[in-house]
Order: C-alpha cells, then structure tokens, then sequence
C-alpha cells in the first residue's frame, strides 16, 4: 500500500487539540478576516447544546483543519479553519469569563484551551498581525474601550448573552464533543490545491479572498508580511468594501475580456489564467501596478481625492452611471498618470464614456458587454478608441427623436449640465405638468385639468418625463409649489429661482404639449452639443441605419422579404421585414398624420397616390377616394418612402434595422 508522505491526517478531538501545551496556533497574513456572523455563532451554539444532551458515544463533526508546521518556529501555521477556530475560542472564552469566579476547576480546564502554557498572558490562537491585539482583548477580557465595535465584540458579546454560568458545564460536554480531522502538511505538499479543495464547502471565499491566499501562499512567512504590509495592506485601503469589484474592473481593462462576476470564482479563475505563474522574483513587479491601479480605483470610487478640478468633475460626472466604465476610465487614468497621454485626451475619453452610456440610455439600448471591446481598441490608439466609441453610440438624430417622445434617464445629471447648475444637490427634478396631475391643475390659468378632454391629457402625460417637461428647482421653492398649477409654480417659484432656464418659465403665457415640444428641441440641441459623438460615420452597434442612408435595390434581389429585422418609426418599434410593407406603412402613416406633405410629394412625383385605380395591379385604398399604388419595384419604393418622409421633415427619425440577409444582399 501507498504512503502519503506530505500529509498527515488524524480524526481528533477539537478540545483535547486545542488544549494539548503543543499546540499553538498562528493565523497566516493572507487568510482573510474573521467574518462569520451572530447567525452562524447561533447555529454552533445550537450544534453543541445538540450534542451535549446525547449519550457518551455521539460526537459532532465540524469539519477539517488545515495546518503546517513553521519550520522557523514550533507554531502551527493555519491554513484552512480560522473561522471555525476562532469562534470556538470565543465561545470558550465567554465560558471562561462566566464561570472564573464560581467555578474554578472548570475555569482552569477552559484556560488551558485559551491561552499558552508557558505564557498565560498569550492566547493560543494568534490571528493576522493587523487585528491580533483587538482578538486578544477580547478573549484574555482587557477591552478599554466599552463603545469599540468588531466582529470579535460582537460575536463573543452573543455567546455570554446566550451562556450563564450555571449552563457552562453543559456546554463545555457539547464542545468536548467536537471532533475535526486535522490535517497537517509536508513540506512538499500544494497547499493552495488542498487549500482550494477544502474551501468548495462551508463559509465560500470570495474571489479576491483566493486572489489574496494565491499571492502569497507560497512565500516564505518572512516574505508573506513584507508583501503583506507593502502591497495588499494599501490595494485594500484604498479600494475598501469594493475590492472585489476592482480586480474585475482591472482583469478587464488589462485583458480586453469580460470576466463573469457570478458563478463560481470567475474573477479568481482570470486571475490565475492572467498570472499563472507567481514567484516571487516577479510577485513585487505585478503587486506594484496592482497597487497603483487599486489607488486610481479609489480615486474613480471617491472623485473627491482628485486634485485637477476639472478631472474630478468629469469622473463625477462619468459616476452618474455606476462603475461599469471603471475598466476603461482606469487605463486613461492610468496612462495619464504615467505620462502617456495628455490631460486633454483624459478628459476626452471621459467625455466619449459619458456620451455613450446617456445616449444608450436614451434610446434604450443595453450597456452590458460594451467596455471589454472599448479597452481592446484603446490599447490600440485614440482614434481606434475613437472608431469604436462612435459604433456603439447612438447618432444625434436619433436620440433627439427619442428625447421628444421618451422618458429622460438620469434628469439631474442631465439638467444640472444643460443648465448649468454645478452640484444638483439641493435641487429637485422639477416636472412642468405633473405626472398625475389633479383636477385643479392648470397650464394656463383658465381651463383646468378636468375639462380637458381625454386625448388632451393622455398627450400631457405621455410627454410629463421628457426632457421638455423638466427643469430643477431649488428644494425649499419646489416644496412650496408641489402639484401647483402653471401659474402658481410661475409666480410662487419659478421666478425666484437661480437657475436662469427655469426662472424663464415665470415669462410664458402658458404650458402645454406645444410648449413642450418647442422647449424639447432647443434643449435636445444642447444635448447632443455637451454629450457629443465621435464626428465619424460609423453607424452604431445596434446596426440601426437612418432611413436616408438606407439601401436603394434595383428589382427584388434574392431574400428581400427579410430585409430587415425591425424599423424605428419616431419611437415606435415596428415588425417590418421588407421595403414593399415599409413603403405602405410609411405612406399610410404619411396619409394620416402628415397629408399636406404626402399630397405635395405625389404631386411632385406623379404618384404613388392617386385619386382612382386606374391601371390593373396591387392597389391600397388609402379612403373613399384615394389610393396607393403597390407595383412598384424595390428601389422606387425605398426613394418615394424617403422622399415623403423627408418633406414630411421627420426622416431623421425613422431607422432601419438590417437582418443578416439584408447586411449580405
């Protein structure tokens, strides 16, 4: 039978482990912080009273205990198991503290789990460096101060709520109870494998708690602090509760891919794909961009710390939409700091991002899988960054008709720079026309909302979130008018507000959807103006084409009837798959809302609408006695759509969605 010769395994008494003058035991530097909760110190409480009313033979299994000699000292180095560890020596400690003045033999038998032998000032367990002093205040009960909060605290605080001393000799049976398997390594033995295999159960790390035991777990205990204390110590300051979120961000930006953050350890398994290989010769080369990066993260996570005023605005602004540029913005950042671009390119990506992500937003298009590709064309150049920002942002054209019709997304962001209000804190997004407006309201001081008719009201409170209907409003004068009618608000806040595009409403004889549209168009001509696109010709991502850049086909080219897969009428979204059912439903939509231009354009043209069917073929009554005529050929189509739309003046905002066989005709 095969040895194993670099493990040692041995099904033992937790207690008797614990206690045994040998045994001491030493938290290594890139273990994690003690973290289970009150629920989780709830549930051993209940294990071991559990355990405690059975007979002799029961005994509870908590688990494996994973440990290596130090071959500088006689301390066992702990590699898997501090959290269960720990939170034993806070049970018993609490056990201790309870029973120390009634009971002393059994106080003595705790002590000797609690503390060493030789130097009863020292606990038996001493955890990572950086919070050894505040475990040991707990455990050996010299805390000076009574207001200070920790998980030790906390944790040690439920067991003596939960234990008096008269239930103290049943609880210490339930933990005499505990049995683990102690497992204790070689020194050829992989101790990050056996460490990853033991971990698939219980309390899970998390990804940049296996990045961390990674670094450093096979570094000398000497180079484990060093490394420690010089790099992940600050990586950890400053990117704080959000250090998970930084090593995707920075696998991303250095990779070019997107890295799963669910599922099982997807940012870990990048990690070790991206350094398969970390000695130590090169660990402090890689742990010094890594700590630079982590210092741009927290600037990018508190703008604040920025010293340019105007980068710092920027990377507020670009905060607006969350951290899903952070890849992108870092390596800018980074480059910037490091000399390789100008402050002005910084402040030109930051402005790319912001356009992309509002416009997105605006035409309702998603976000998601969209910087992996902006970091793969930067490491290319600014103007391949530039080509790729522009193919995945949507054109002026269409967000302006978007912005007529849809709702505004992120108001004060957007209102504070169209307006030009510095910090939006202390205004309210203040709607015109209510969103539900009551019976009373009036735009106009005569009619009130009631006596408008139906369609009237469902007019004002489809356009109530556009951008036409909004402004800020200082907070106080907006609480004075909430809900108030038009000339109310003019008069009891408009006017005596300082931002000038809202104290101009105080000027108007009145609001309506008229007023709104006419508002609508100067400010969406501000909105592209500051959120402005690459000025390059590239349609965006979503493949949408405006209908005047549309294809002109002779004849019906093999596959026409699934040119396309949708089109975008002014908003709407319509299931049209081909030019000859786009022509009819343009036309019609043309005969019902813009007639003038679509009689001036037949007139011009000699057709396709006429007042009698007068030849054999695919007629389309348009009324009693107008008709539209069907036979044409794909390529008279595409031009007469176009061309009504365009007298129509709303061509701009009608796309087209290629399908696969319209993009290979």
């Amino acid at each position: 039978m095969a040895t194993a010769t670099n493990v040692e395994a041995n099904a033992v008494s937790t207690v008797e482990w614990l206690s045994s003058p040998s045994t001491t035991i030493v938290v290594p530097v890139y273990q994690r912080q003690y973290r289970w909760d009150i629920g989780g110190c709830e549930k051993l409480l209940s294990d071991i009273r559990a355990v405690a009313s059975e007979d002799d033979a029961h005994r509870h299994f908590i688990g494996s205990i994973l440990s290596a000699e130090d071959a500088e000292r006689d301390d066992l180095i702990l590699i898997d198991g501090q959290q269960r560890i720990t939170t034993i020596m806070l049970l018993v400690a609490a056990l201790h503290h309870a029973v120390r003045d009634s009971d002393p033999s059994l106080a003595a038998e705790l002590q000797r789990v609690l503390v060493r032998e030789n130097d009863p000032a020292r606990t038996k367990l001493r955890p990572h460096d950086a919070w050894a002093d505040l475990y040991e205040s707990v455990v050996l009960d010299r805390r000076d101060d009574a207001d200070r909060e920790s998980r030790f605290d906390d944790n040690y605080a439920f067991f003596r709520s939960q234990v008096q001393a008269d239930e103290a000799p049943r609880i210490w049976r339930g933990l005499r109870k505990l049995e683990h398997v102690s497992i204790t390594l070689g020194a050829s033995a992989n101790a990050q494998q056996i460490f990853e295999s033991l971990n698939s159960t219980g309390e899970p790390l998390r990804d940049h708690e296996l990045i961390h035991n990674y670094i450093l777990m096979g570094l000398s205990h000497a180079e484990q602090l060093a490394v420690e204390d010089e790099y992940w110590l600050p990586i950890e300051r400053h990117t704080g509760e959000s250090i998970g979120a930084f090593w995707r961000h920075y696998l991303v930006m250095t990779g070019g891919r997107e890295v799963a953050a669910a599922g099982e350890h997807g940012v870990y398994a990048a990690f070790r794909e991206r350094f398969p290989r970390l000695d130590a010769a090169h660990l402090r080369s890689n742990a010094a961009v890594w700590r630079e990066y982590a210092e741009i993260y927290g600037i990018l996570l508190d703008p604040s710390r920025e010293a340019d005023e105007e980068v710092r605005r920027q990377l507020t602004y670009v905060n607006t939409f969350g951290r899903i540029a952070h890849p992108l913005v870092m390596s800018a950042y980074g480059d910037h700091r490091a000399g390789l671009i100008e402050r002005d390119e910084l402040i030109e990506t930051l402005e790319w991002v912001q356009a992309m992500l509002l416009r997105r937003a605006v035409v309702g298009l998603p976000t998601d899988r969209l910087i992996a590709r902006l970091c793969r064309a930067r490491a290319e150049g600014r103007d391949s960054l530039m080509r790729a920002v522009a193919r995945i942002t949507p054109s002026d054209e269409r967000v302006s008709a978007v912005l007529k019709y849809g709702e505004l997304p992120h108001p004060a962001y957007v209102l504070s720079r169209i307006e030009g209000v510095e910090d939006p804190t202390g205004f309210d997004v203040e709607h015109i026309v209510p969103a539900a407006p009551a019976d009373s309201w009036s735009g106009d001081g005569i009619r009130e909302w009631s006596e408008y008719s139906e369609d009237e009201q469902n007019s004002h409170r489809a356009l109530a979130p556009t951008l036409g209907n909004l402004t800020l409003l200082e907070q106080p004068l907006s609480e004075r008018v909430f809900g108030g009618s038009f000339p109310d608000k003019q008069t009891g806040a408009y006017a005596r507000s300082a931002v000038p595009a809202t104290s101009e409403l105080a000027e108007l004889p009145g609001w309506g959807t008229a007023a709104i549209a006419e508002r609508t168009v100067r400010l969406a001509a501000e909105f592209v103006r500051i959120w402005a696109r690459p000025a390059l010709p590239e349609i965006d991502d979503d493949g949408l084409t405006p209908i005047l850049d549309a294809v002109r086909r002779r004849g019906w080219p093999a596959g026409w009837e699934r040119e396309f897969d949708y089109v975008e009428y002014r908003g709407e979204h319509w299931e049209v798959k081909d030019v000859k059912a786009l022509f009819n439903r343009i036309f019609r939509r043309a005969w019902t809302d813009e007639r003038r231009a679509a009689v001036a354009y037949s007139a011009r043209h000699g057709g396709p609408i006429y007042d009698a069917m007068a030849w054999k073929g695919h007629w389309d009554a348009l009324d009693e006695s107008h008709f539209l005529y069907m036979g044409w050929d794909s390529n008279y189509m595409m031009s007469a759509l176009q061309g009504v739309l365009e007298e129509s003046g709303i061509a701009s905002e009608v796309f087209v969605k290629y399908s696969y066989i319209g993009n290979v005709m």
